[in-house]
């Protein structure tokens, strides 16, 4: 009897440490959020408002209880120059790369603040020589981005998109190896129907 009472409790020890850490796993596990392509018009030196595609992603802790605070986490995503604009304002003026820091404005469903602001993205350098067609580059959050925390609403879902502004503090890098400086304010292009600016999915409030 000593040796089936001992078993069991072993058994139960078991089974909870499994369960313990499948638990664990669950909540720690982290839930991607991403948009869609975004495309803004941004004011280029000389040449104007173009347009520029935007495409950013988060992840978050998943459901968050309501109340509750949460942060974006591995911010990133990327911007790209279409084929024309890689043709002449890089390959024409003998640019190949840029480096800088990105400012994107966010708002939100559910949440407190209802907007708010993620700057100092880092779009590490990137240079590359002239390919025909979009030149895409990346930007990433890094230890010195500064990312803001929101509070939970009620339950339900919280939503969180981009802003109608977006900004880019850059320099680009001409192929004699000097750097020219470059600021692009850029606002989300206005169509019909509006483009989905959201990140999805949502963000479960329980």
């Amino acid at each position: 009897m000593g040796q089936q009472v001992r078993r069991a409790g072993m058994v139960s020890v078991i089974v909870s440490g499994v369960a313990s850490l499948l638990t664990t796993g669950q909540a720690s596990a982290a839930t991607s959020h991403a948009t869609g392509t975004v495309v803004h018009l941004c004011g280029f030196p000389m040449i104007g408002q173009q347009p520029l595609d935007i495409t950013a992603k988060f992840d978050s802790p998943g459901p968050v209880a309501a109340g509750g605070t949460f942060t974006p986490a591995a911010i990133a995503g990327t911007a790209t120059f279409n084929a024309i604009h890689n043709a002449t304002i890089f390959s024409a003026a003998n640019y190949d790369g840029l480096r800088g820091k990105v400012t994107a404005p966010l708002t939100t469903t559910n949440t407190t603040p209802a907007s708010a602001t993620v700057t100092g993205l880092d779009m590490p350098e990137q240079i590359t020589p002239y390919v025909p067609g979009p030149r895409t580059v990346g930007f990433t959050q890094n230890a010195a981005t500064i990312v803001p925390t929101f509070t939970a609403g009620a339950p339900g879902e919280a939503t969180v998109a981009l802003g109608t502004t977006f900004k880019l503090e850059v320099d680009f890098h001409k192929r004699d190896g000097t750097w020219t400086p470059w600021t692009l304010n850029c606002t989300v292009k206005n169509t019909d129907p509006a483009q989905n600016r959201a990140f999805a999915p949502a963000i479960p409030v329980v």
